[in-house]
C-alpha cells in the first residue's frame, strides 16, 4: 500500500479515539510509519533529504520505544504494508499532519492520564512526535529549496 494512503488510514484511526490503550496503540502505529517511511527515504528519497530521513527514523523509533509494542496480529501493523512511497512531497505533508495529531493526542492522554508512569510515558512520547515532525517539516523545507533553484540551473 503506498505511504499516502496508509497515513491517511493511521489519521482516521487516531481520530476515531478510543480508550487509553486503543489510543497509545495508534501512536505507536502512527511512529512506526513514520519509521518506515524514514527508512524508505533514507535509501530510496532524494540525497538532500537522506540525513534528515535517518533522523526520523531514529526518532520514530525512540517513540515506539517510549510506548512499547502493542500487542498487534500479523497483519495489523500498518508499517509493514508499506510498499510504495510515492511522491516525496505529499508523503510528507502527510505525515507532518499525522505527526501533529499524534502529538495532540498525547497531550490529551498525558492531561487525563491517572497515573504518573503514563503521564511521563505520554511526555516522551510528546518529543518524539514533536521532533519527528521537525524533521519532516525540515525536508519540506529542503525540498521547496530545492524545487526553488531549479529554474536558476535550468536558466544558466
Amino acid at each position: 500500500m503506498d505511504a499516502v494512503r496508509l497515513i491517511v488510514t493511521s489519521r482516521r484511526a487516531l481520530a476515531a479515539g478510543g480508550g487509553v490503550r486503543e489510543l497509545l496503540t495508534e501512536v505507536w502505529q502512527a511512529q512506526a510509519l513514520a519509521q518506515a517511511i524514514g527508512s524508505r527515504l533514507a535509501v530510496v528519497g532524494p540525497p538532500e533529504l537522506r540525513g534528515e530521513a535517518l533522523g526520523l527514523t531514529e526518532l520514530a523509533g525512540r517513540g515506539c520505544g517510549v510506548l512499547g509494542a502493542p500487542e498487534l496480529g500479523p497483519d495489523e501493523l500498518r508499517a509493514a504494508r508499506l510498499t510504495e512511497l510515492g511522491e516525496t512531497r505529499p508523503v510528507l505533508l502527510h505525515l507532518g499532519g499525522l505527526l501533529g495529531e499524534v502529538g495532540i493526542a498525547l497531550v490529551g492522554l498525558a492531561s487525563s492520564a491517572d497515573d504518573e508512569a503514563t503521564y511521563w510515558q505520554c511526555m516522551e512520547a510528546i518529543d518524539a512526535a514533536d521532533e519527528s515532525r521537525d524533521r519532516v517539516l525540515e525536508m519540506l523545507r529542503k525540498l521547496t529549496s530545492r524545487d526553488e533553484a531549479l529554474p536558476e540551473r535550468e536558466a544558466g
